[in-house]
């Protein structure tokens, strides 16, 4: 079975792919490696899979270094497998996007590329138009018409915006997003409906938790604390403390992805959407405390206001997941930041 991952140099794509290749799926990742965070953590995590530029190949291990540019256009072979190959390539060229699915006939579409971030969002959101909304719609388009037997994509619990009642449910409103970047992800998730019903495209949206662990997004709070504890510089708590996440590690939404490829959905029409997350909020400054256990090092802490377009609390009701995987997400929060931490000093301790 061959499966389309957009997204693929990104944190969630990447270990993805990594999964996908080990349960023998035959893999094209495709990435525009945008320069939203820094591209060489995006290099690096291509690197892992084998992916280099044609023009000059660096190997992965020993001292962290600047990778080369991949072409857009490029399609590489992975130099680890011959399941992968790997394109860079924009969502918003539609010509492109159809040619790629006319020429590879992808079975499965995995989309989880996207311009991400709430608060950049609100800086510059012409950026997610393009991306979350144009892009997206080049994705349905193209599996309209290349006969895709089920699109999963990637929503985010960001489109319960300030909803009171928790824990979050599928079954809950969603028509007050309170920024950019969650407008643009109901906006998928209803046209992604709109698709299944007019189409019969089979089609499931997953709404993510605060994900984190290993090859994180450094604009992503693990990071951020990480940075700034072992730098001894202060870190910015907003809402002066005063929010809980229900932070999800890596591992859970991996393997709740894989289990969910198969499970094609065989309503009328063929649509679901469900949440994926711990189903445990945490406070925020009980999750510094942990990162300061797991590095053994005290936060400054700068309290700060509420941000435009941030949510105080967010709480994953898990029941349908449950229900339609058979798996409920399980590693807990000392656990995860403790592999998290791992992973966090001996990538940037290459710098």
């Amino acid at each position: 079975m061959k499966v389309l991952v957009t997204g693929a140099a990104g944190f969630i794509g990447f270990h993805l792919v990594n999964r996908l290749l080990k349960e023998g799926y035959q893999v094209f990742g495709l990435d525009n490696i945008n320069n939203y965070y820094d591209v060489n953590l995006k290099y690096a995590r291509l690197a892992e899979t084998g992916i280099y530029s044609p023009k000059e190949l660096y190997h992965s291990g020993g001292k962290r270094r600047k990778y080369k540019e991949i072409d857009f256009g490029d399609i590489i072979q992975s130099l680890i497998t011959p399941n992968y190959r790997f394109i860079r390539l924009d969502l918003e060229n539609r010509n492109d996007i159809n040619k790629l699915f006319s020429i590879e006939k992808f079975d499965y579409v995995i989309n989880l590329a996207a311009q991400a971030g709430v608060r950049y969002s609100i800086e510059n959101p012409y950026a997610y138009i393009q991306s979350n909304i144009v892009g997206f719609f080049n994705i349905l388009e193209a599996c309209r018409h290349y006969s895709v037997k089920h699109l999963i994509y990637a929503s985010s619990s960001s489109v319960y915006g300030n909803n009171k009642k928790i824990p979050f449910s599928e079954k809950d409103r969603v028509d007050n997003p309170v920024s950019l970047y969650a407008a643009t992800k109901r906006s998928d998730e209803l046209m992604a409906y709109t698709y299944s019903y007019l189409y019969n495209i089979p089609c499931t949206g997953l709404r993510f938790f605060t994900v984190y662990g290993a090859w994180g997004r450094p604009d992503m709070s693990p990071i951020l604390f990480a940075d700034a504890i072992i730098q001894d510089k202060p870190i910015k708590v907003f809402n002066n403390g005063e929010m809980e996440r229900d932070f999800t590690f890596i591992d859970d939404i991996i393997e709740s992805l894989i289990r969910l490829i198969s499970i094609v959905p065989k309503t009328s029409p063929p649509y679901n959407i469900m949440n994926i997350g711990n189903g445990s909020p945490v406070n925020l400054m009980s999750f510094i405390e942990v990162m300061e256990d797991a590095l053994g090092k005290k936060a400054k802490k700068l309290l700060m206001s509420m941000q435009p377009g941030d949510v105080k609390q967010t709480w994953a009701n898990t029941n349908k997941l449950e229900k339609v995987v058979n798996y409920k997400p399980k590693v807990d929060i000392n656990e995860g930041v403790k592999q998290f931490v791992k992973w966090y000093v001996s990538y940037y301790k290459q710098s």
